[in-house]
């Protein structure tokens, strides 16, 4: 296919007219106009430049696949612009609080580009990237991130910050994206999708769909795909209400990681794409040694080793264990020993050189079995299921130390799901997952194949002792609450949450707290310790966080208490009390 391109303006005005095209994609609510103008913008670029422009629509400086982090916080950003604005604290602050946006705030504070400036475009925006990427330390990184700054007009530098920050807020996604590739270069959308997932890089995706090539794109290890996800249900009547025979998992209280594995080399990457690797370094040399490439799907818990009996005997710790390993760069010895961890894998998207997303679960299954009751190369030990082994049955099943294959039951009946589901609680576990047999795995999205099965722990009615900004189309309202337990005659903090009121709610409270601060922090406001709500949570930790000693997991507001007065809510001691129960293996919910 013989592809023309369409002279557009001049290469040098490109950055500004990219800003250009987010203000009008962020103007408009309707989906396909979104894309429109999106494909009218790609169109009227040369090849290159309009591939690194969707990587910055996507709203990441880099693409999927490369993981140079920027490692410019909301810090040295703030103090950037306050330095070419020449705007002082308070006034920086009072803009945060009307746009809910430090792009925003940018192109309201900065003064406009000097004239002779030479201008920018997007391909030369991404080199300087990559240079404040390699700058160490926040004086190299603030020196080149003004000289940036200083070269863009007021609204190219709220869009470059905006895609610094990984937060364009313009209600663009990767996948509207995709749809204007499909539609400037006359692809089809999911001939784009395919070859982006494999590719990871949106741009070079855009590339070949200009050159009608898409068909060429291979898989790249050591670049994350979208993960798989799934729906929640509040019942099992529920969980068997899409599909009647279903595989069933436990549900772990860990993180979500995919593992790229090629002989001895392995990347381990978080649900947000982050590479995780170093972090866990027992488990990158557990899964080094496949005997064939993979690509794993996969949960990590701190992980209880019984002393005699075989690694998959023991049982996941709560998620507060974990945390002392998660963000670390460099994991001791000792950490190791005092937090061990397991990776509980329970799917394969890649092996031996073959995509396995498209074959049904069940298939996927016995991939994975193979995969770890192989030999290992170089000698690894493994003493996975044996070959070809379908895992319905509860049996306990043989793993290598720290990777372990996620029991696998079957259920058909609502009576079998919810047995399942005590035992997975009594295992210590969130719940379920509940797996359509012939599901095909499906990245980045969410659908009925997989369904998730938990319960709320408990609920407490807490006092809510300070309230911050919030931001998106929450700007101008008091959104985000922290809440606290009594202790005595003392309040103490315990968990911080922002979902579950209404709008008006939430404007309504809005009103209430600005007339009752105690103390304004800019952003954060102390209020009168006056308000209680009730909040649910999914498991409790001990955290060094909170002036409690606890921490609440997946808080949320269930409701406004105006009938209570904080007197009348929850102690410590119901705090302890939950917290004993949740550790002692009772899982009937706390009420």
């Amino acid at each position: 296919m013989v592809r023309v391109w369409r002279e557009g303006p001049s290469i040098e005005t490109a950055m500004l007219l990219l800003a250009e095209a987010c203000e009008r994609i962020a103007a408009t609510t309707k989906k396909l106009e979104k894309i429109a103008i999106v494909a009218d913008y790609l169109k009227s670029r040369r090849a290159e430049e309009a591939a690194v422009s969707a990587v910055f629509l996507s709203g990441r400086p880099f693409p999927m696949w490369d993981d140079s982090p920027l490692q410019v916080g909301g810090g040295l950003l703030w103090q950037s612009v306050q330095d070419l604005s020449g705007k002082n604290q308070a006034a920086l602050t009072a803009g945060y609080r009307k746009h809910g946006d430090l792009g925003a705030v940018a192109a309201a504070v900065l003064p406009p580009k000097k004239p002779g400036t030479d201008p920018l475009n997007a391909i030369e925006v991404q080199k300087l990237f990559r240079g404040i990427a390699k700058a160490r330390g926040a004086s190299a990184k603030g020196a080149l991130l003004r000289e940036l700054l200083a070269r863009a007009t007021p609204l190219e530098a709220k869009y470059l910050i905006k895609i610094m920050t990984g937060d364009l807020r313009i209600g663009l996604k990767e996948s509207l994206v995709e749809e204007a590739i499909a539609r400037a270069y006359g692809s089809t959308l999911p001939e784009v999708q395919r070859a982006n997932m494999l590719l990871g890089d949106v741009g070079e995706t855009l590339k070949l769909a200009a050159q009608g090539h898409l068909a060429e794109a291979r898989m790249r290890l050591f670049h994350p795909l979208g993960f798989m996800l799934a729906s929640p249900v509040e019942s099992p009547e529920e969980g068997l209400s899409y599909f009647s025979n279903a595989a069933v998992e436990d549900k772990y209280d860990g993180i979500r990681a995919q593992a790229h594995c090629s002989g001895r080399e392995v990347k381990i990457f978080s649900r947000t794409r982050d590479e995780i690797t170093e972090s866990f370094p027992e488990l990158r040399d557990a899964l080094s040694g496949l005997a064939e490439e993979a690509i794993l799907d996969g949960e990590i818990v701190a992980w209880s080793y019984p002393p005699q009996d075989p690694p998959e005997q023991g049982r996941a710790l709560p998620f507060s264990a974990l945390q002392q390993r998660l963000g670390r760069k460099k994991v001791s010895e000792e950490l190791m020993r005092q937090v061990p961890v397991a990776y509980l894998a329970f799917d394969v998207l890649y092996a031996g050189g073959e995509l396995a997303i498209d074959r049904p679960w069940r298939e996927r299954g016995e991939i994975l079995n193979r995969l770890l009751s192989a030999p290992r190369a170089q000698g690894v030990e493994s003493r996975g299921p044996a070959q070809g082994q379908l895992l319905f049955e509860p049996d306990q099943l043989p793993a290598a130390a720290h990777v372990i294959r996620a029991l696998v039951f079957r259920a058909s009946a609502p009576e079998q799901l919810e047995e399942l589901f005590v035992a997975a609680r009594a295992r210590g576990n969130e719940g379920l997952m509940i797996k359509d047999l012939d599901s095909a795995y499906t990245p980045g999205r969410r659908g009925k194949s997989w369904l998730k099965m938990k319960r709320e722990l408990a609920t407490l009615d807490v006092v809510v002792t300070a309230v911050e900004y919030g931001h998106g189309k929450r700007i101008g309202v008091l959104s985000d609450y922290t809440f606290a337990v009594r202790d005595g005659d003392r309040l103490v903090n315990i968990g911080k949450a922002y979902s579950g009121l209404t709008d008006s709610e939430i404007a309504e409270m809005t009103n209430w707290f600005l007339e009752h601060t105690v103390t304004d922090h800019g952003l954060l406001l102390e209020v009168e310790p006056k308000i209680v709500v009730e909040v649910a949570f999914n498991n409790m930790m001990r955290s060094d966080r909170h002036n409690s000693g606890y921490a609440l997991r997946f808080p949320r507001i269930v409701r406004l208490r105006p009938d209570k007065l904080p007197e009348g809510a929850d102690t410590i001691e119901r705090v302890r009390e939950i917290y004993e129960r949740q550790h002692a293996g009772k899982t009937s919910p706390l009420l």
